[in-house]
């Protein structure tokens, strides 16, 4: 029960404070936090390789006399897991859509990951696994879901205290926990289980006489927590080109947002930042080497993260950005409204280009078209370019790395391309060939005309139409030779043409290649 609410003095931001909880590494410190539009307050934020929270200092009397216990509230809370090599998620469920229940938290196993969080509790239901509902799911597809939800697991729970007696004295049975029908049953014939959970209210009583309750006490308690596994960290105001001064904002996959975090020192708010993206590079990371265990080599994604995309309103260009979430994977570049949460989500982009069909260029700040730094050019193939903006020049540079080797990767995959020509009026092909080079063939038999090697190119040129010259030296006369060809999808060719030359650049570092062919 709170009691009241600590004033806290409009302090400026404190410099942030490292400790370590069960072995791993907690920040705090003072910042002020606002909508935007109202005046900052002071909160704490406590940042964990998980999890950003915004918390405020208030005097409560410790869970209304049971300090660790489940909340005495039924509100949905959001608890973020990292999976166990041994014991998973340290968890056991029972209940379910066939019997007319929810998917119940019935045992957590000590010192596992569920028991770790400190924020999951026998009676606990079980609403989304990673943002999908499972209110719906029969008792088997549930324990496949969390079996299958990765190594990052972000649980929507709501806690049902009715059922939490019942069950818990089902550990003190003999009853395994695979024996689902029996449990469901008995707790469904449980009447004070029932007519809780469907008038909806939840038993507030305390466990202990209130005359030997604790004293009240200070605590920081969660105002707002963001998960930060593919979280989205912006110091833009949200939409527009507009740098905010001295703050930052950070949004959840589940749409929780901190608000406006402002520090008084941009020192701080460096470090802040660097703190946050680190974490969520990190698992974001994680999260793509757990997708690509279902990806043979060819078809890995090498990149995942946040962009801003800058979109036409009217006459006016790039007046505003959208946040769009970009996969390098395999050939393909693929932009998303929001994160795939799963390997099936991958097939619902946005946006889908061939890599090898698309340009990758970093815009040079004078050629900015607004306060928008960090920005580069897409353009595929018969596509208008896209014009995006990342939030720091080392994610730029992350970016330009990995495109560099998903060339390599869809190029080696691609093997050979061919397109349609026509030389000297003789209608023909050309083939780009990762180990042979530029080869015209012509006639029903394919006849090689001419052929030569990617490192004999000397040069290019075309009238942005149909019409190219490709000029090669000889490797005995040195001379150049020039061949001129007509192509109706020449931009496509010139982009493929780039893409084989950029690669065989790229692989004339072996160390590179091995690393490309090994991840």
């Amino acid at each position: 029960m709170i009691l009241g609410i600590m004033k806290l003095s409009d302090t400026m931001a404190t410099p942030i404070e490292e400790k370590l909880d069960q072995n791993l590494k907690v920040r705090t410190g003072m910042v002020h936090v606002s909508d935007g539009k109202s005046r900052p307050e002071p909160l704490r934020l406590n940042l964990t390789m998980e999890l950003l929270s915004l918390q405020k200092l208030e005097v409560v009397t410790p869970s209304s006399c049971h300090p660790n216990g489940p909340p005495m509230e039924s509100k949905e809370r959001m608890v973020q897991i990292t999976r166990q090599k041994q014991g998973g998620l340290g968890l056991s469920i029972k209940g379910g859509a066939e019997h007319k229940l929810p998917i119940l938290i019935s045992r957590i196993y000590k010192d596992q990951a569920a028991d770790i969080t400190g924020q999951l509790f026998v009676g606990d239901a079980i609403i989304k696994v990673n943002g999908e509902y499972i209110t719906a799911c029969p008792h088997d597809d549930a324990v496949n879901i969390l079996r299958n939800a990765g190594d990052i697991v972000v649980l929507t729970v709501k806690h049902y205290r009715a059922a939490t007696p019942f069950l818990q004295k089902q550990l003190t049975k003999d009853t395994p926990d695979s024996d689902n029908d029996a449990t469901c049953a008995e707790l469904k014939a449980d009447e004070g289980y029932k007519s809780s959970v469907n008038s909806g209210t939840i038993s507030r009583s305390c466990s202990r006489p209130m005359s030997i309750c604790s004293e009240p006490e200070k605590r920081w308690t969660d105002v707002v927590a963001v998960p930060l596994m593919m979280a989205y960290v912006t110091r833009y105001i949200y939409g527009t080109d507009k740098l905010r001064q001295n703050a930052f904002e950070v949004r959840g996959l589940n749409g929780i947002t901190t608000g406006v975090i402002h520090c008084d020192e941009l020192a701080i708010l460096s470090q802040w930042l660097k703190l946050i993206t680190d974490n969520v590079v990190g698992l974001t990371h994680l999260q793509m080497k757990l997708y690509n265990r279902n990806f043979a080599v060819g078809e890995r994604i090498e990149y995942m993260g946040w962009v801003n995309e800058g979109v036409i309103n009217n006459n006016i260009s790039w007046q505003s950005y959208k946040p769009r979430f970009l996969l390098l994977k395999g050939t393909e570049v693929m932009l998303f409204e929001t994160p795939p949460l799963n390997v099936t989500g991958i097939s619902k982009a946005l946006v889908v280009y061939k890599v090898y069909q698309t340009m990758f260029r970093i815009v040079k700040e004078s050629e900015t078209v607004d306060s928008r730094q960090h920005c580069f050019l897409l353009q595929s193939s018969g596509h208008e370019p896209r014009y995006l903006s990342v939030e720091t020049r080392q994610e730029l540079l992350r970016i330009e790395n990995s495109w560099n080797a998903a060339i390599v990767t869809s190029v080696i995959k691609l093997g050979r391309k061919t397109f349609a020509v026509s030389h000297h009026g003789k209608s023909g092909g050309l083939t780009l060939d990762w180990q042979a080079g530029f080869s015209l063939t012509e006639g029903a038999d394919s006849a090689i005309v001419w052929q030569y090697k990617f490192s004999q190119l000397r040069g290019s040129s075309d009238d942005g139409k149909s019409k190219l010259k490709l000029h090669f030296q000889d490797h005995d006369s040195r001379a150049i030779e020039t061949k001129e060809l007509e192509c109706q999808v020449l931009q496509s060719l010139l982009f493929c043409m780039h893409a084989f030359l950029t690669a065989k650049v790229a692989s004339v570092d072996p160390a590179f290649l091995s690393s490309i062919q090994q991840t």
